[in-house]
């Protein structure tokens, strides 16, 4: 927001990027053809080197909003000004899980106290397909796990969801580790944000992803992820349209709801490894135009190729190449009509 250009030093570390930041660069966007912007968790998070809570997943105090990214009014500021300008804000939210603090609550608010937790125990790679309690009750990268049979931490949480949305006019939620959480809740929890509702299902299986659909409003489409990037790396496209009309013909009209990408902030790029230009190009315009809503993450359009977290999260000021390609504007324009640009890190 301050016109800095130089490159960030630590991906680890925030890296300047603010509301006003976002505010400065709407045309930029806007002029992509996108009408939505899905940003990081804002709530106040946990600084523990040397990763710190840049990301926004790592939740401290939950009545706060995050200072690195501006203030309480510049984050109004920025809804208002995409609101002036016809564009929805989706806010990233996380309901599982609070900052690495082990064992001591005292300085996550207002979950402060060990009866807020489940027991710690470790969810294990295995357990994803195998062992759904250990999900849903065990700490996901040593997160201390919330523990919504607590009827007061879920009264918490669904309080702290509608006023988020309430006081802060949000237009729609992206919600963090859906599977970690049992879906009784997520019901709950959809109803009292009272908007509309993604969550992430990081999970390959479609009975699984389709299980969250109904606590959830609908879900990134993961069902065609592998496949999506894989095509258009080289791969068969008969093996891939067979898999499109299998994909089709299982979640019917639910894919209306549901999230198509190429990249996000979870994942290695498809420039790092998976294909060229030309696929990328490819398999961002398939998203585009398949049935769903599509969302790019930011640097696709600038030819990023970052690997894993926290590589996958570069800076966009250093290479704001506006002569590149407006991957946005489309041969149909409707289909464009809830196209979301996904900020990760808030960039200038």
């Amino acid at each position: 927001s301050n016109g800095d250009n130089s490159p960030c030093s630590d991906l680890q570390h925030y890296c300047g990027g603010t509301y006003q930041g976002i505010i400065n660069n709407l045309d930029y966007i806007q002029e992509m053809g996108f009408d939505a912007i899905w940003i990081s968790p804002v709530v106040d998070n946990a600084d523990i080197p040397p990763r710190h809570g840049y990301h926004g997943y790592w939740a401290r105090d939950w009545t706060k909003l995050n200072n690195h990214f501006g203030s309480e009014d510049d984050f109004k500021k920025f809804i208002s000004e995409c609101h002036s300008r016809n564009i929805w804000v989706m806010v990233d939210v996380v309901a599982n899980h609070v900052a690495p603090v082990g064992l001591d609550f005292s300085t996550i608010y207002p979950f402060n106290r060990a009866e807020h937790y489940h027991d710690w125990c470790d969810i294990d790679d295995y357990d994803f397909d195998h062992n759904q309690w250990k999900v849903e009750n065990c700490r996901l990268a040593k997160l201390p796990d919330l523990k919504q049979e607590n009827g007061w931490v879920t009264d918490t949480l669904l309080a702290w969801v509608k006023n988020l949305v309430h006081n802060y006019d949000i237009d729609g939620l992206r919600v963090d580790t859906v599977p970690e959480v049992p879906k009784w809740f997520w019901y709950k929890f959809t109803e009292a944000a009272g908007v509309y509702t993604i969550g992430e299902v990081f999970n390959f299986r479609w009975d699984y992803l389709r299980g969250y659909i109904g606590p959830m409003n609908s879900i990134l489409n993961y069902a065609i992820f592998r496949e999506l990037r894989e095509v258009f790396k080289g791969g068969s496209f008969n093996n891939f349209a067979n898999t499109i009309s299998a994909v089709q013909n299982f979640f019917g009209n639910e894919l209306n709801y549901m999230g198509n990408f190429v990249d996000n902030h979870d994942n290695p790029r498809f420039l790092n490894g998976f294909g060229g230009w030309d696929g990328l190009m490819g398999a961002l315009t398939f998203s585009l135009f398949f049935t769903g809503i599509p969302i790019v993450y930011y640097g696709d359009e600038q030819g990023y190729g970052g690997g894993d977290d926290p590589n996958n999260r570069e800076e966009l000021w250093t290479h704001m190449n506006l002569s590149l390609i407006h991957i946005s504007e489309p041969t149909r324009p409707e289909r464009i009509s809830y196209a979301v640009f996904c900020l990760k890190k808030k960039k200038n």
